[in-house]
């Protein structure tokens, strides 16, 4: 199969001045019995996430007042910002890689804004009837039947945006409280006004903006070109076999055309609205409408299938060095997450010294050095923490607990320590031993005590 690319290729960077309204035929087959599946199964995560309970809270909550993430067990503060660096760099890369394998497959079968654009389509064909039927009536003047079925289609797209939206912020309000809030009007202002606006959000990218926002607004599209080289299996034509394309009837043998009867079914299914005969596009996000739609076609013709298929000019080298560094780089990343895991604790201290009064020499001849201690109790339990020193002979610590500290607090002490042993130095290094009562684990923070001759 070779792979055709025309002499304006450049067009894979141009943006078009203006385009029509895209009209998308609904199609069946292999590649849209794949997505469906897949936006089922997405669709139902999404819905069904926020009511999944975990010791009697909702197991995923952004607590955005609290400043806290809730996921399961675990309860992630601003502290904890390295996992999403991770997390959001796994993301990447594992995007990366796909994307060098097979282009935009993200874009055509899991991307929110197709998954919603495509719901939203399936409303328009029930209420508005076909493609053309659609297109014919918005040509049509107004009248009272197509101010009607105008009406009922935004409205079902108004109450999908809604529910949307109300899914969404489920996962920033407890969900539970959240429907009844709402369906009560007794929520703060603030929740249907975020509410209002996801909602808004919804109606106008999925009903209004739809392939606009693949071709001119996401920045996806841009970028994900550069990764493409000749072993990325994209939906390609394959313009030797299909050219010349003409129209013909079954069963004729004309030999002079291609296979390709140029029915336009594959420009009529695309999302986006383009031709993919016209070689490689960037608007294109290898959803396979397009080779579902010829598939079907060629069949009807007794032809042989995958005139339009996903295809790769040359075939995939295990070795490919471009594979190789992002599966490295996502090695490295989990990598990385099971080491935070391991190495997390359920608490966070931070300890700073008294900055006014460097050191006090008491009545007794006591040296004196004050600090205070920040303590933030990430777990789900109230914990008591006891205070050590190790590295400071003889000293003395005013208040060696810090008790009861409940689930998400952050608490300040003021601790005092001293000691009546003098060194040649002016001051000394030392470590505090912090261990949590509840499960014993420790951990350990430097400071330093300063001596009267500390601040000259």
């Amino acid at each position: 199969m070779s792979l055709h690319i025309p002499d304006n290729s450049a067009i894979i960077f141009k943006v078009p001045v203006a385009q029509s309204k895209v009209y998308i035929r609904e199609q069946q087959g292999y590649f849209q019995r794949i997505r469906r599946g897949l936006n089922m199964l997405l669709m139902a995560l999404f819905v069904g996430l926020p009511w999944i309970s975990w010791h009697g809270k909702q197991a995923i909550l952004f607590d955005v007042g609290a400043q806290t993430l809730r996921v399961f067990s675990w309860v992630l503060y601003p502290q904890d910002l390295m996992i999403f660096v991770l997390l959001f760099s796994l993301a990447a890369f594992v995007l990366f890689f796909v994307t060098k394998k097979y282009g935009r497959i993200w874009c055509g079968f899991t991307c929110p804004q197709t998954v919603w654009t495509l719901m939203f389509n399936w409303v328009e064909r029930r209420i508005e009837g076909s493609a053309n039927q659609s297109r014919l009536l918005d040509k049509q003047p107004w009248s009272a039947r197509k101010v009607a079925v105008k009406a009922a289609k935004h409205l079902v797209w108004g109450l999908a945006a809604s529910v949307t939206a109300l899914v969404f912020m489920s996962y920033f309000y407890p969900a539970r409280q959240l429907y009844i809030d709402m369906l009560t009007l007794s929520a703060p202002l603030l929740i249907p006004g975020w509410v209002a606006f996801f909602a808004l959000c919804t109606y106008v990218n999925a009903g209004w903006i739809r392939d606009k926002m693949c071709q001119h607004m996401c920045p996806y599209a841009r970028f994900q070109s550069v990764m493409f080289d000749a072993s990325t299996k994209l939906v390609t034509y394959d313009h030797q076999r299909g050219e010349s394309r003409g129209p013909r009837k079954r069963g004729s043998n004309n030999f002079a055309l291609g296979d390709c009867v140029d029915c336009s079914l594959c420009v009529q299914v695309c999302p986006v609205g383009i031709d993919i005969r016209n070689g490689l596009q960037y608007e294109c996000i290898n959803c396979g409408l397009c080779v579902d739609a010829c598939n079907q076609v060629m069949n009807k013709f007794h032809y042989a299938p995958d005139l339009i298929s996903f295809t790769a000019l040359k075939p995939v080298k295990s070795w490919n060095i471009a594979l190789l560094l992002y599966g490295a780089a996502i090695a490295v990343m989990l990598l990385g997450m099971w080491a935070w895991a391991a190495t997390r604790m359920d608490f966070e201290i931070n300890i700073a010294r008294d900055r006014q009064q460097l050191y006090r020499e008491h009545y007794s001849g006591d040296i004196e050095n004050s600090f205070r201690i920040n303590v933030l109790n990430k777990s789900e339990r109230t914990t008591t923490y006891h205070l050590s020193l190790l590295g400071l002979e003889s000293a003395r610590i005013s208040d060696t607990v810090i008790e009861a500290v409940k689930p998400g607090e952050k608490r300040e002490v003021a601790i005092t320590v001293s000691t009546n042993v003098t060194t040649e130095g002016s001051r000394q290094h030392f470590d505090w031993i912090i261990s949590n009562q509840n499960d014993g684990t420790t951990t350990q923070k430097e400071g330093v005590f300063i001596y009267p001759d500390g601040d000259k």
